[in-house]
């Protein structure tokens, strides 16, 4: 077992872990975050993005030893004091999603999207967002959620 220090969605956490153990698995299994999703367990589908010390990272790809000492937040942890985070409120004004399934990696993707590039074009969210998968919207809603969130005012 190794311990490992972190802060998750603000709150300081320490805990023993196996070596092998994913990122994903930790805060799913050990802290109760069920809103990071496995999809894929492959890196593949963004089900899984969280942010590890502000940069979007796929959690199903990072030990949880390797977030030693770093600062996660997860889609439970972007909304304050009871307010959506303006790209939560975003998808939902736009109804960027259809099942769910892939929401919360593809609205971290989006945050982290955005906090790189605050007015990014069509052409920039589809890239940002190339390595997050939805099945069922064809996209067109989420990134016009991305737009609505950015101040472009794309709405529903």
């Amino acid at each position: 077992m190794t311990r490992i220090t972190l802060t998750v969605d603000g709150a300081s956490v320490s805990d023993d872990v196996e070596p092998r153990m994913l990122l994903v698995q930790y805060l799913r299994e050990r802290l109760g975050k069920t809103g990071t999703v496995i999809g894929c367990d492959t890196s593949n589908c963004g089900a899984c993005t969280v942010h590890l010390d502000g940069t979007s990272v796929k959690s199903c790809n990072v030990l949880a030893v390797q977030a030693d000492g770093g600062e996660v937040t997860t889609i439970e942890g972007l909304s304050q004091n009871g307010e959506l985070h303006p790209v939560q409120e975003a998808f939902r004004e736009c109804h960027g999603l259809q099942c769910g399934f892939c929401t919360p990696g593809m609205i971290m993707q989006s945050v982290d999207l955005l906090s790189t590039n605050p007015k990014p074009s069509e052409e920039e969210i589809r890239l940002g967002l190339e390595g997050n998968l939805c099945r069922c919207t064809g996209y067109h809603n989420i990134v016009k959620a991305v737009q609505h969130a950015s101040g472009q005012g794309a709405t529903s």
